[in-house]
Formats: structure tokens, sequence, C-alpha cells
């Protein structure tokens, strides 16, 4: 069965899955009446699905706009779906209780866009990192201060700079401090939010911090160039949607969605052999408060079929562990000279 059923995908075990996300949608009110009533919604996020299985990185990329940091708050509690299902170690968080639910906060944590706001100003960073484990029991009181300590030299920061304040840090410093934040905890996933704007040191500490503590990331970003280095599968978002779905290597090598075409084209070639076309497309993104009601991307689509207007593409295996959502991989419509055309 495709992502968007309940089906877990082949190439993951239900005992390898830490979370799976089943048509996950976040409406927000546009417009209300005189009763307060909505009228009209922003459709945020719209029927998403995946998986993302035990020490795996999964990368979220998209335009701005398209809901890849919707779905991390819904994640992180941050933000109530509106439907689907996030199932995370095998329960089902969307149908807890709020008291329920604030058990399970610590095993997924956010690492936030953007670590000078995310942080008090008015705390030093050794209160910041010690906050979370005193309220959430992690060590005894007379062990927080070591553990602080350990967390700063497993971030790359000194001793000493637990007395410092916020603002007496670089980014890339204050960026170190909320992942230590993070890890304060011991979560099981982590969800980072663009910490892949600082700097290249951050990413490697990253990944260096995944093989030491078993973690599991979802990364969020708008770029494929930077998930490339950090995530082990990669799913790509055009307006609310997934378009596209599939481990690394599959997706830069033999991107399938017309989206995803154009996303790796924009990206800066080192040589001659790695150069692609540059796809430049035509047209504005539609509007969230009113999508097209078939394939969110068909009207800057270079690649449209007469379907695609009306039409909403499943999200199916074309590929082995590759999934993408797109009419020109639809083994129920005949094919045709223009699809063979397109596809090539």
């Amino acid at each position: 069965m495709s992502d968007n059923g309940n089906i877990a995908s082949p190439e993951l075990r239900n005992d390898d899955v830490l979370l799976d996300v089943q048509h996950l949608t976040k409406l927000f009110a546009a417009e209300t009446n005189f009763f307060g009533k909505a009228t009209s919604y922003v459709h945020a996020v719209d029927d998403v699905s995946f998986q993302i299985k035990r020490g795996e990185a999964f990368g979220l990329v998209g335009e701005s706009g398209c809901g890849k940091t919707t779905v991390g708050k819904m994640l992180v509690n941050l933000l109530r779906p509106t439907s689907g299902k996030i199932i995370f170690d095998g329960k089902d968080l969307t149908a807890m209780k709020d008291s329920e639910r604030k058990s399970y906060c610590k095993d997924i944590q956010l690492i936030f866009q953007d670590p000078y706001a995310s942080l008090n100003p008015r705390m030093r960073i050794g209160d910041i990192i010690a906050e979370p484990m005193i309220a959430n029991n992690i060590v005894p009181k007379d062990k927080v201060e070591a553990r602080v300590n350990e967390l700063l030299e497993c971030v790359g920061l000194a001793n000493y700079m637990r007395n410092r304040y916020p603002h007496e840090f670089s980014g890339g410093q204050r960026q170190r401090v909320g992942i230590a934040r993070a890890l304060a905890v011991n979560p099981k996933l982590i969800v980072c939010d663009e910490p892949v704007s600082i700097q290249a040191q951050v990413l490697n500490l990253l990944d260096d911090l995944k093989e030491e503590f078993g973690l599991t990331y979802l990364f969020i970003a708008h770029g494929l160039n930077v998930v490339k280095h950090v995530s082990d599968r990669v799913g790509v978002m055009y307006l609310g949607r997934i378009m596209e779905i599939a481990p690394k290597r599959s997706l830069y090598a033999d991107p399938l969605s017309p989206y995803t075409q154009a996303l790796l084209s924009a990206i800066p070639a080192v040589d001659s052999k790695s150069k692609r076309e540059r796809i430049i497309l035509q047209g504005d993104v539609p509007s969230p408060i009113d999508p097209p009601p078939g394939c969110r991307f068909a009207g800057r689509c270079f690649k449209r079929l007469g379907v695609c207007g009306n039409t909403v593409p499943e999200l199916r295996e074309v590929k082995e562990n590759h999934r993408c959502a797109c009419h020109l991989y639809d083994p129920e419509l005949p094919p045709t000279e223009e699809m063979t055309r397109a596809v090539r």
C-alpha cells in the first residue's frame, strides 16, 4: 500500500518504525463570519504520511510555506492536528488526552530555527540546559551540574561557559546550546527545524551525536543540497503535500517528481559531470486558502498531463523504496506519447 495508507512501508518492518505519520492534516482559520465561525481555511498540511525508523535521519524539504515546519510543530505538540494520526513508538499521540500526551513530550524534542529567540536572555546557559532535566526528573538534583558539564562537552562548548548569557555567544554556539538542551531529557526523536542554516560544523556535530546516542532525526530544511549530507531518506513537500519520498541516493541520482527535478536543478554544480540542466518554473505558488483540486504542482509543472488539473495523484511506490505522487507513473492510466515523453 502507498504511504497514504495505514500499512507500514515494505522497506520498514513494524518494529523498526519509531514514527508513523498517517494522513496528517492541519487547517488554520483564514476568515470568520459575524459569529466567529471559520468560513475559509489555510490548508497548511494536507494528508501527509511518512515513516521514520529508529536511528534514521529523515529530511523534509520544500519551499517556504509548504507546511514542513507545521508538521514539526505538530510532532512536538506545539500544534494539534486537525485530523490524522501520529503513531510514536507504537502509541497514537493524537488519541491521548493532554495530560497523557505531556508525558511523551520529553521523548520528542525540537531544535528551533532561531537559536537566539528560543533561549531565555535572562537565564545563564547552564540553567537553560538544566531546566528540562529538573522539570522531568531526569537526574538527581545533586548530579544536575555534572550532567550539564557533560552535555556542554558533548556539543563542543567549555564548562566555564555555563555561567554566560545567550547574548555572549555566536549564532553557531547558541545553536549548540539548543542541541544540548534537547539532549538533556534523553529524547528518542529530535526535530531539527532549519538548524542547517548555521554552519557545517553544527551538521557534523549532529551527525556525530546521532551515532553516539543512537538518535533519530527529522531534519526540516529549504534546500536539498544541505539535507543530502545529513539524511538517510528525504521527503519533498509542496503546498502542504508530500510529492516524493526516497532514500537519499535514489532521490538525488534519479528524481521522479518534476518538482524534485526542478529543485535539484537549482543546486550549483561543483563540476561539469554533476551539472544539471536548469529548470525555470513558470507561474506562482497557488494560495493555500484555495488550493487547486488536482495535483498541487500542476499549474507550474513542465510535464503536466490533462488529468493533473482535476485528480490528486496517489503517493505510490514507483521503484524499490522510492515513492512519488505524480500521474506520470500511474499504472491505471493508459500510456500515451505525452506520458512517455514526459518520463524521459
